[in-house]
């Protein structure tokens, strides 16, 4: 019997602002994503199956406009990136990238990142874990919205490898005690710079488009670099 109650929603940590694709980013998807798209199922993924060769696998969660995901592919050949992001628009623009560069090394989700890492990747597969910039949902209201978490950290916890890596970035001074915070808390992350100090900007991370856009409004960037242990 229905008692007219709603089905309970997840907390999202993102809302879908769907811009116009433009005509160059709607080709891109039309043409590469079945090249690059992970399926969209709840089958545990086999990276050595699904870059066609073994080596480093890095989760990026958020790429933005792909830009900074397709530099670090290009200088990271040997490196498998899996890229997720919900916004079609910055998809597009990384195809085109991939393209261009001819790059085989990436692969992409459209997919809520929280249902990939939950159900695609498998136990200790992950060499390193990206979220550069995630929104830092500013208004306390909001701070549920926010990813990190101690169940979201449980869960990059559980894909890395022994001594794996997380590193996160922010411009949000609010945010970025908060992950030290989360992160201080949780028993399997260790701080790669030492307790309650952040990292300074390891070479291999490009500048992004957020990051630009918090430098220009006076921000101070913070890198943090925790260790799986």
């Amino acid at each position: 019997m229905s008692h007219g109650l709603k089905p309970i929603r997840p907390i999202r940590s993102f809302v879908r602002r769907e811009s116009r694709l433009t005509t160059a980013q709607k080709r891109a998807l039309d043409k590469l994503a079945a090249r690059y798209f992970i399926p969209e199922n709840n089958q545990k993924l086999d990276f050595d199956v699904l870059f066609n060769c073994c080596g480093r696998t890095v989760l990026e969660i958020g790429f933005g406009d792909g830009k900074s995901l397709a530099a670090m592919a290009q200088a990271q050949p040997e490196t498998n990136f899996l890229g997720i992001e919900v916004h079609r628009p910055g998809i597009g623009s990384l195809l085109q990238a991939l393209e261009v560069a001819g790059l085989k090394n990436v692969r992409i989700s459209n997919r809520d990142a929280i249902v990939v890492i939950k159900n695609q990747i498998n136990d200790n597969s992950l060499d390193a874990v990206h979220l550069f910039f995630p929104d830092p949902w500013p208004k306390k209201r909001h701070h549920k919205r926010r990813i990190v978490s101690q169940a979201f950290l449980s869960e990059i916890a559980r894909v890395l490898k022994p001594a794996g890596l997380l590193h996160m970035a922010t411009d949000w001074q609010d945010y970025a005690a908060y992950m030290m915070q989360e992160l201080g808390r949780h028993e399997l992350f260790q701080n790669t710079a030492g307790d309650n100090e952040y990292s300074e900007k390891p070479g291999y991370r490009p500048e992004t488009k957020f990051e630009r856009r918090g430098l220009k409004l006076g921000h101070k960037v913070r890198d943090l670099v925790f260790k799986r242990v």
